[in-house]
């Protein structure tokens, strides 16, 4: 079976769906994936995988996402898949409706965060649901990375069976590990002792980061690494101005984008992500299997995976008291991180499994579940 795998940008292909496409490829079909170019498409390309790259953009021009329309028709005119699974909010929908009119016969997604549930104009959000609505006509399997997101698309008249899969991370990359973490804390010349609080995420506005800054401002026996960087494909506000004015000197550690984070959390102490809106964040669950407490918003995602104070704390989004007093409840209480991190690793090692969740999408986008 030929199957073509669609999603908005690289990076999503590569942290998103490389473990996918290994378990399509280890059962004997063919797969093609399909997304904007980007460098990161190398390290999918260096495993033996053909990519195709659109003219994807991340963003509601209309001339933007014609063109990448048609470059979807033609790619799926020429490569006349089986199957056709469909990422993102925006590329899911056209991918969907391209397929449709091509005539594939096995069309899928999977949501990883509805538009409509994000911060926005009425109209911008109405119209989302509305897209989403002409979509899922398309559909023959409807599946979301969190169970609210099923829930949400049964609420929303999309479809009547969606079916919630999960993310999952690779046991065998991220776990706890002494060594490590010696080794990396005498790499960036950081105490044994030193609390490390680490996010890992893009630098938009809507990961928190104006929060999380200003929140270190009180709590001062702790220092921020902050891994990730911003996508060219990445708008709204800049973030530079919040890490100038955090004014954190040494207690920030800004190290960007990296190919070892598995490292970098074996040698952190506490993982936090205070976004305002997310999916199912696959950050936390790399973190939950390192063995870290984790620090988020109670929102949809990070809430199905965090046990309210058993493997980490929930904190209201948009708010930096809470997100204080929750970084210096962890930083001050080692036998409550150990506690709270155990926990966290034994979820996500019963739940979260990379090649678990693999194999049950494919199953279900398939019809074999």
């Amino acid at each position: 079976m030929k199957i073509v795998e669609v999603i908005n940008v690289d990076f999503a292909l590569a942290q998103f769906l490389l473990p996918l496409m290994r378990e399509m490829r280890a059962r004997g079909h063919e797969v093609v994936g399909v997304c904007a170019d980007g460098p990161l498409l190398a390290k999918v390309r260096a495993e033996g995988f053909r990519v195709v790259a659109v003219p994807m953009v991340r963003s509601l021009s209309p001339g933007g996402q014609w063109r990448a329309f048609r470059a979807l028709v033609r790619l799926l005119r020429e490569e006349r898949p089986d199957l056709l699974h469909a990422h993102m909010p925006i590329s899911g929908v056209l991918a969907r409706l391209a397929a449709k009119l091509v005539g594939v016969k096995r069309i899928a997604t999977t949501c990883h965060g509805f538009l409509f549930n994000q911060p926005g104009p009425v109209l911008r959000r109405a119209a989302a649901w509305g897209a989403e609505f002409v979509a899922a006509r398309c559909t023959d399997v409807f599946l979301t990375v969190s169970r609210e997101e099923a829930a949400d698309a049964r609420r929303m008249l999309l479809v009547a069976n969606p079916i919630p899969v999960g993310n999952g991370a690779d046991p065998a990359w991220f776990h706890p590990d002494p060594e490590v973490r010696a080794l990396v804390r005498a790499e960036l010349g950081v105490a044994a002792d030193r609390v490390v609080i680490v996010i890992a995420s893009r630098l938009v506005r809507h990961k928190g980061y104006p929060e999380l800054l200003a929140a270190m401002g009180a709590v001062a026996d702790a220092e921020l690494w902050v891994v990730g960087s911003r996508l060219t494909s990445d708008h709204g506000e800049d973030m530079e101005p919040y890490f100038v004015r955090a004014d954190l000197g040494p207690r920030l550690r800004r190290l960007g984008w990296r190919d070892d984070l598995p490292r970098l959390l074996a040698a952190a102490d506490i993982f936090v992500l205070p976004s305002h809106f997310e999916g199912l964040p696959l950050s936390v669950i790399e973190a939950m299997m390192t063995g870290l407490p984790v620090v988020a918003t109670d929102i949809r995602g990070p809430r199905e995976l965090v046990e309210p104070d058993r493997s980490g704390i929930l904190v209201p989004p948009g708010e930096t008291a809470p997100l204080a007093a929750a970084l210096n409840r962890l930083a001050s209480d080692p036998a409550l991180r150990a506690r709270m991190g155990a926990r966290g690793r034994e979820i996500a090692l019963a739940r979260y499994n990379e090649i678990t969740i693999a194999r049950r999408t494919l199953d279900l986008l398939l019809g074999t579940a």
